[in-house]
């Protein structure tokens, strides 16, 4: 009996001890920060406090415990990869961190071997792939969607390029490619990438030698991607060198926003750096639990940093992880780990590689994580099929005066811009259009508030050097002020007007062309295009077909063709003017129908009807009476004879058809001046031998003599409307042939011409470029 106690006991003991190292009271968990940073600092607050409240209640480890090791990377990737080996070393089932995304890419490699899951919530590097890096878990938005933030932001101001300025790390890279994606999905892009050295090497020589660049270029949109110290010497450097001026625009990734959070208040020097700056903040909803560590923040901190929301994203973190431990021993999991195979024959030296161990259930312990669903200090928490967080979202700040963060909207991969905070809009069908997208008004940079355009002429391009005819007539249309090389005119409005649209930069110089003595010849002007003397033309530039083959031009921004104008003769209206709408032979013919009608009336119904009897003089009165009124319906004698009723409605019939013809050319007579004139159009000149003018320069010549074959010793070359005027009324030609907005102009001086039958071209006015 004595040995079966004996034997029960130590079989107790034993199975205590066994049970106590598959199931340890201490769960270590190993964190690797920088915490000489901000949100090194943030984190490692947020994560002890995390520590405390989970130890503090004994339902969610079952009275385990949580050790959280910290380890200092001191900007160092080197020191970063030796905190990681020692907590391999001590049994450390996850690791929060890396803080960058340069150690994020080589840490993964060792979490994937010993099958140790690895948090981070810093490192967002968008090319983290789970599928490379299988426990490595982004417990935040990715850059990702901070890019297409920043990209639907630039659709919606309506900017075409940005400049990016970044960290040459794999951070930096792979945030301004993802970038650059989003942009390409718009139809916008980068126009410069400006790449800085490393975050903790970077002097402001190198910043300034960049931004001196930036400055030279066109584009104004510029967005700053990288880490407080690197950003803040940017804003430094580009505040002294007068790029924080109106005209420009600044959007700063979250490294802005979150240092606002934790250091305010600034600086002066500082808040008027960054003053009109945009940036971006990582949108966590208001929540009782929130609110309730908001207001233990200054007692946990000592007041020594501001919170921001990678303290909110650790201390959730930390929960994630205690959460899916929990779940992974309720599931009847042991803790336990074994060597790697792979690293036999490495256990010598100081490094005792051999000491490795991969942690047997990671596999499953991973899984847990990745089947969170909880809702935590920065909301909802759950993963989708892609390892990303579900509805990411950002707050959009504006920097406005004292360095004092204005919230402007909110971006939501669910429903794009908006300033209805995004968890209202879950509960809303997505809807994504232009017209639903909304943010509140923007104080820029220097202080104003209307929207920058986003782009100058660049200091470094060449300018186009356009041409513009120096016209002498018609300078409405163009012309040059004298002693200058300035121009001005419709035709320069509409290019000036056009060039303010677009959403790129074209520097441009304004060349005349032409002697100044009279017009240029626009063929000319178009051959000096093709010969490389001008890049573009500007001007009262019809387009034809045979220029088209040489040259490109714009779409045509005035209608225009060919009209021919003619001295007309006045008809001036008198006391008979009510006589002309009909010829004597008209109202002869009309008279006698007449007095036919109402003899044919008398002859059917003076035997039956009592009205047309009497004395032979009252009988032609009564025709005559008859006859007449029946002009206006007016007669009083009824026909009672069938055959007399149907010669009278026939004859009203054709009465009210002379009647209405009458009153409409009568009325044309009165109310508009007719206008005489021999020469009825084109056909009229093409068959006569009459002298027609044309406008010097004009494309006109060479349209008469090759398309309508008239001779060219009947063209008479003119040059200014006075000219026209002149050769018109002393018969020197017999019309002029020119374009219509040419024309207009002109007859709105000299009424006593006018356009004579229908335009015979169509074409109108355009810009020239060269072709292709």
């Amino acid at each position: 009996m004595n040995l079966w106690w004996l034997v029960s006991i130590f079989s107790f003991c034993i199975g205590t001890a066994i049970q106590g190292a598959l199931k340890p009271e201490v769960l270590n968990v190993g964190a690797i920060f920088s915490f000489g940073t901000v949100n090194g600092q943030v984190s490692r607050i947020a994560m002890k406090a995390a520590q405390d409240d989970i130890n503090s209640d004994p339902r969610v480890l079952g009275g385990r415990k949580l050790s959280i090791t910290m380890h200092d990377a001191k900007f160092n990737g080197f020191l970063s990869i030796m905190g990681a080996l020692q907590f391999m070393e001590t049994d450390t089932l996850a690791i929060v961190g890396p803080q960058s995304a340069v150690m994020a890419h080589v840490l993964s490699h060792l979490a994937n071997e010993l099958q140790v899951p690895l948090l981070s919530f810093t490192a967002l590097d968008p090319t983290l792939s789970p599928l490379q890096y299988p426990f490595f878990v982004q417990t935040a938005p990715n850059d990702l969607y901070l890019m297409s933030a920043i990209a639907e932001m630039v659709s919606y101001f309506g900017w075409g390029e940005v400049i990016a300025i970044f960290n040459d790390d794999d951070q930096g890279r792979n945030g301004v490619t993802a970038l650059g994606d989003k942009l390409a999905e718009i139809r916008c892009k980068i126009s410069y990438k400006s790449a800085l050295p490393p975050d903790q090497s970077v002097t402001e020589t190198d910043v300034r030698n960049e931004l001196v660049k930036v400055r030279m270029m066109e584009a104004r949109v510029i967005v700053v991607h990288g880490y407080s110290r690197t950003g803040l010497m940017v804003f430094d450097v580009a505040q002294r060198l007068g790029m924080m001026d109106s005209g420009y625009v600044w959007i700063a990734t979250t490294w802005l926003s979150t240092f606002i959070d934790s250091k305010s208040p600034l600086s002066l020097k500082t808040a008027k750096s960054i003053l009109g700056a945009l940036t971006l903040r990582q949108h966590t909803p208001d929540s009782k639990r929130r609110r309730d560590f908001v207001s233990r923040w200054n007692t946990l901190s000592n007041g020594s940093i501001g919170l921001n929301p990678y303290g909110l994203y650790a201390y959730d973190t930390v929960w994630m992880i205690a959460r899916a431990l929990k779940l992974f021993l309720d599931q009847g999991n042991t803790i336990s780990f074994s060597n790697d195979t792979k690293l036999n024959g490495l256990g010598g030296g100081t490094l005792n590689l051999g000491a490795l161990s991969i942690f047997d259930g990671g596999k499953k312990f991973l899984a847990n994580i990745l089947q969170t669903n909880m809702t935590g200090l920065s909301g909802p928490i759950h993963f989708n099929q892609d390892r990303s967080l579900l509805h990411p979202s950002y707050d959009i700040i504006n920097v406005i005066e004292h360095g004092y963060p204005q919230q402007i909207g909110y971006w939501s991969n669910y429903s794009g811009l908006s300033v209805v905070p995004p968890e209202k809009l879950y509960r809303k069908p997505a809807n994504r259009s232009s017209s639903n997208q909304h943010l509140y008004s923007v104080v820029w940079p220097g202080g104003v508030t209307s929207k920058p355009r986003g782009w100058v002429f660049p200091n470094n391009g060449r300018q186009l050097r356009i041409g513009v005819p120096n016209r002498v007539s018609y300078r409405d249309f163009v012309f040059k002020v004298n002693g200058t090389d300035i121009v001005h005119g419709y035709c320069i409005d509409v290019f000036l007007a056009a060039v303010r649209l677009l959403p790129y930069a074209v520097p441009y110089k304004f060349i005349p062309y032409g002697d100044g003595h009279k017009n240029p010849t626009y063929s000319e002007l178009i051959n000096q295009i093709t010969t490389g003397v001008f890049d573009a033309a500007v001007g009262d530039i019809a387009i034809v077909t045979n220029r088209t083959k040489a040259v490109d031009f714009t779409q045509p921004y005035i209608e225009s063709g060919l009209v021919v104008v003619a001295p007309v003769r006045k008809l001036n209206s008198s006391a008979w003017a009510f006589l002309r709408p009909f010829t004597p032979l008209m109202w002869a013919v009309t008279g006698v129908f007449f007095l036919v009608v109402g003899t044919v009336v008398w002859i059917l119904e003076h035997r039956l009807n009592d009205e047309f009897r009497g004395p032979p003089r009252k009988q032609i009165v009564t025709v005559l009476w008859f006859s007449f009124s029946t002009m206006f319906f007016a007669h009083r004698e009824n026909t009672v004879s069938t055959l007399g009723r149907v010669v009278l409605i026939i004859w009203l019939f054709v009465v009210l058809i002379i009647t209405s013809s009458y009153t409409a050319s009568l009325t044309s007579i009165l109310t508009v001046q007719q206008l005489s004139s021999p020469i009825k159009g084109i056909d009229t000149l093409m068959t006569s031998n009459d002298r027609v003018g044309y406008q010097v320069g004009s494309f006109a010549e060479n349209y008469l003599i090759e398309e309508l074959s008239i001779p060219k010793s009947r063209l008479v070359a003119l040059g200014s409307p006075e000219e026209y005027a002149i050769a018109l009324e002393n018969r020197t030609v017999a019309a002029v042939v020119d374009e219509r907005p040419y024309i207009d102009l002109f007859l709105s001086d000299h009424c006593q011409f006018s356009v004579r039958g229908q335009e015979f071209t169509k074409s109108g006015w355009g810009f020239v470029s060269i072709r292709g």
